[in-house]
């Protein structure tokens, strides 16, 4: 695709029956800026995790997540959702994790066909000592750029684009 929006010299056609619609400088500026954030903010925000805590930014917002649950206990595919990940990956996160003894996996008692991930007392001390680490990011890099009519339109918009991962339950 060219800047303009039109298709580049050598560019397959569309195959479909629906029409192709380019698009304009106002979505074209809009998709280039959030697929910026989707593709840059995480490795900014991760950084300070990883050089102070050898944490990634995944691995924080899991351990946080479990951190805010009650009794530090939330069902696998809860813990997925709202650290916005797949079950797969969390499955690994949480495995390393359970390494480290920050975390433990148990059958969950109410049904037995999900599975529990606890944050043990170390691992609330390694979200504890990180959490200092990621608000500071998280002001810096996102927070303080925006007014309050930013912050607000930036939460609606995420609300609109929420993305439930497939394997949710």
């Amino acid at each position: 695709m060219t800047s303009t929006g039109g298709p580049m010299r050598g560019a397959s056609e569309h195959q479909d029956d629906e029409e192709l619609r380019w698009l304009d400088e106002q979505e074209k500026a809009a998709w280039t800026g959030m697929i910026s954030l989707v593709l840059l903010l995480p490795a900014k925000l991760e950084a300070p995790l990883r050089q102070e805590h050898g944490l990634t930014l995944f691995e924080y917002l899991a351990l946080s997540h479990l951190s805010e649950a009650p009794q530090r206990k939330l069902r696998m595919g809860e813990l997925a959702f709202l650290a916005s990940g797949s079950l797969s990956r969390l499955s690994n996160v949480v495995k390393r994790c359970e390494q480290r003894g920050w975390v433990v996996r148990t059958p969950d008692p109410a049904d037995g066909r999900y599975t529990l991930a606890e944050l043990t007392d170390a691992g609330f001390d390694i979200v504890h000592l990180a959490a200092p680490t990621h608000l500071r990011a998280v002001r810096r890099i996102v927070l303080d750029s925006l007014n309050t009519t930013d912050q607000k339109a930036l939460a609606r918009i995420a609300q609109k684009l929420r993305i439930i991962p497939d394997d949710f339950g």
